[in-house]
């Protein structure tokens, strides 16, 4: 009897463990399957660099990259196949290093607001454009996004600033065509905009499509950065609880708050008009070493006048089917059965919403319950009520006031 127990046990415990192997090495090979659609980091240098060196593309990091190779992608961040990031290096300088690997025919609202709209990459503008005709294509494109405003032929002069790669004070062929590839995509847009504002990763080199763009050093508001594998055995509400628990001290928070708080001013009608953010996760933002916010992924903070445009016309059957990333949401007409184009939420409510776990969990308590009530304040702001810019900064200078008051007598500020 004995005997047979102890059988019974060892082939219960090999079934087991067989089990436990099979299963571990097929979540393995899920995820590394996974892991090799999502980085292609090697297909991304290759396609950027043949362009280059058959002169088609140039910028001030296409030698690094192509020819001296000083500029090399390290882990790989990406989370779609065709929008690759990676942590880099460029000169021993750190950076993150962003490429658009696949182009779109047409512009699917639910995925991507910025495909490139060219059937062959790097066609535009042709040889024997001239530099005014390609600061009309420049403008055409500017008023399309952003609007007829009366500044955008200085953001234009910018543009051309930033073009020429390797200020020779000339913009070549290569040069106009990497500027018109970056061009279509909303993050480079926004970068070379607010260039000197203080929360915007400042923009450090392209090459074609290629952009490498400021390091920052802690890539989330919450939690500690786990192996993938880790990740795959923890609880989602456990998850939650460790993200709360390795946050900064609470005054060092209150800072980085302020800094999204400013960056939502930036953004919001700054000098070439309305930019919506339609994806305020977490892990869009992040922070240096000093508890100055810094955005990570401006990809889906869009031209107000852009969206609009792009959405008005959409069908619909509910209110559902009116919504681009995850946070710009309009209404739907059950009259005609359209999308309107008001986005309902402005960035501000939405940043507040981010914000409201963070801020209230280890908050003062003689301020705790002040700032409770102007946070559900901030989440309430709609963009269709009376009077909504003057609430709007009203809303958005007391939170700030509330909390540099707090803060600015301690070592963190």
């Amino acid at each position: 009897y004995s005997q047979a127990r102890f059988s019974y046990v060892r082939m219960k415990y090999l079934f087991f463990s067989w089990l436990a192997v099979f299963v571990g090495s097929w979540i393995i090979y899920v995820q590394y399957s996974t892991y090799t659609e999502l980085c292609r980091g090697k297909d991304c240098k290759k396609i950027i660099c043949d362009k280059y060196k058959t002169g088609v593309i140039d910028g001030p990091a296409c030698n690094s990259l192509c020819v001296t190779e000083t500029l090399y992608f390290g882990k790989c961040l990406s989370t779609k196949p065709n929008n690759q990031m990676y942590l880099g290096i460029w000169d021993n300088l750190p950076g993150v290093v962003k490429c658009q690997m696949e182009q779109a025919l047409h512009l699917d609202f639910g995925t991507e607001l910025e495909p490139r709209k060219e059937i062959v990459l790097f066609d535009k503008p042709t040889r024997g454009t001239t530099v005014q005709k390609f600061k009309e294509m420049v403008y055409s494109l500017f008023k399309a996004k952003l609007g007829d405003q009366g500044n955008l032929s200085e953001l234009v002069n910018l543009i051309l600033t930033v073009a020429d790669g390797d200020k020779d004070g000339q913009v070549s062929l290569g040069e106009a065509k990497s500027a018109w590839a970056l061009l279509q995509l909303n993050e480079f847009l926004l970068m070379v905009i607010l260039q000197d504002k203080e929360h915007t990763p400042k923009l450090m080199g392209f090459c074609g499509d290629l952009y490498v763009m400021e390091s920052v050093e802690y890539t989330s508001l919450y939690g500690i950065s786990l192996p993938w594998v880790i990740e795959l055995f923890i609880p989602s509400g456990f998850r939650r609880s460790m993200d709360q628990l390795f946050t900064p001290s609470w005054p060092r928070k209150a800072k980085i708050a302020i800094g999204l708080l400013e960056f939502v001013e930036d953004v919001f009608h700054g000098p070439y008009g309305n930019f919506l953010m339609c994806d305020t996760s977490a892990k869009n933002l992040g922070y240096n070493d000093k508890y100055d916010l810094k955005m990570v992924d401006m990809r889906k903070i869009v031209p107000e006048t852009n969206l609009k445009e792009l959405i008005k016309d959409r069908h619909c059957e509910s209110d559902l089917d009116c919504v681009y990333g995850t946070d710009c949401r309009t209404s739907c007409d059950q009259s005609t059965m359209k999308c309107t184009s008001e986005v309902i939420q402005p960035n501000l409510a939405k940043a507040c919403q981010l914000l409201k776990d963070y801020l209230l969990r280890g908050a003062p308590s003689e301020i705790r319950e002040e700032l409770e009530k102007q946070l559900y304040s901030c989440i309430a702001l709609k963009v269709t009520a009376n009077q909504m810019e003057m609430e709007h900064s009203l809303i958005l200078n007391n939170l700030k006031t509330l909390l540099w008051k707090k803060i600015s007598y301690t070592n963190d500020s």
